[in-house]
């Protein structure tokens, strides 16, 4: 677990800056695995996909109500 001793704190993984360093004071921090990034879960694209379907096919709706 990322922790800094100056400040006490617990960080995240994804808290601490690429350098290793606490995002609050700069001191460095103990990680044990470097950090990677976190992909985007494949059902977030899923539910945007659906809503821009979804918020097209109401606006063609409401262009075709107004002619």
């Amino acid at each position: 677990m990322p922790w800094c001793e100056p400040c006490e704190r617990f960080w995240n993984p994804a808290s601490v800056t690429t350098e290793g360093t606490c995002p609050a004071c700069g001191a460095a921090v103990d990680t044990p695995a470097p950090a990677t990034r976190c992909r985007t879960p494949w059902h977030f694209w899923l539910v945007l996909a659906a809503a821009t379907i979804y918020l097209g096919w109401r606006a063609i709706q409401g262009i075709a109500l107004l002619l």
